[in-house]
């Protein structure tokens, strides 16, 4: 069954969330409800990566990701971290995570893929092109499924040259990284095409690409600038769910979310129907 992992942005600038959650204590309640509405991951980030972010210093990361980390850990809840430093990724894993989420793949720290190949945990690369002040403008593709496929192997084959376990390996297409929106359907729709047989966690929760999709006459323009503010990233969830019960449908592995209930209710109605399939199959 598809795993949830929740999303937990230890920041004050998170493009839907920032703020909710920045200080220890509240971040350590939000994933215990996490974990309580379906989570099977929390996945604890303490740096933005919303389209414009600046990044922060390694010490702001570590201080707002480590404590919670450790805190959610000796709760007995499944952590993973959302960092592309490797520093960042040993400390939490030396805290309790159980597996590094991280957006660039490897590309935004050559220390990364050697980290890994030191660490028991898994490992999500995510396709990637540029830091968030210059990915939109990185919305180029002849061929998207072909041109992610690519980049997303050549990701894997510097983590296992490290020394990282090809099954430790878990693909992410990075939805609204580099594709603001059209881009994005083909990946969802093509699963295969770019992943092969590897483990695949789907990120669409509240993106731009899904508020194009319900409100297309809205957005007037993309590439370069920043589609226009509505509907907000909280009135995209019921769009996010949807992307959740199609990615339960295909077998995906995870999906990242920010309402891990309605993620968490929407697997189970897949899984029911498909159990009534089989049934059905089996009889006939």
């Amino acid at each position: 069954m598809t795993l949830v992992m929740g999303i937990l942005n230890v920041t004050p600038d998170s493009f839907s969330d920032g703020g909710n959650w920045d200080s220890a204590d509240a971040a350590i309640a939000q994933g215990i409800q996490l974990a309580k509405d379906g989570a099977r991951l929390v996945d604890v980030g303490g740096e933005s990566t919303r389209p414009g972010a600046e990044r922060v210093s390694p010490e702001v990361e570590l201080e707002r990701v480590v404590p919670v980390v450790t805190a959610l850990s000796q709760e007995g809840i499944a952590v993973s971290v959302d960092t592309m430093r490797a520093a960042t990724a040993r400390a939490a894993v030396e805290a309790g995570a159980l597996l590094v989420n991280d957006v660039s793949g490897g590309l935004a720290d050559p220390d990364m893929a050697p980290t890994i190949a030191g660490l028991d945990c898994d490992y999500v690369a995510m396709h990637w092109r540029a830091h968030s002040t210059r990915m939109d403008a990185l919305d180029t593709y002849d061929d998207v499924v072909a041109e992610v496929r690519d980049e997303l192997a050549a990701r894997i084959e510097e983590l296992t040259v490290a020394g990282v376990a090809e099954d430790r390996i878990i693909l992410d297409p990075g939805l609204g990284f580099s594709k603001v929106a059209e881009s994005n359907w083909p990946l969802l729709a093509d699963i295969t095409g770019w992943a092969g047989d590897a483990r695949v966690l789907i990120g669409a929760s509240r993106k731009r690409f899904l508020g194009v999709a319900i409100t297309p006459d809205e957005f007037e323009r993309f590439g370069d600038d920043l589609p226009a503010p509505a509907p907000s990233p909280q009135e995209r969830d019921h769009a996010t769910t949807a992307i959740t019960a199609m990615c339960a449908r295909e077998g995906v592995w995870g999906v990242r979310v920010h309402d891990a209930r309605a993620a968490s209710d929407a697997i189970a109605v897949v899984a029911t129907w498909q159990n009534a399939l089989n049934t059905q199959d089996s009889g006939s």
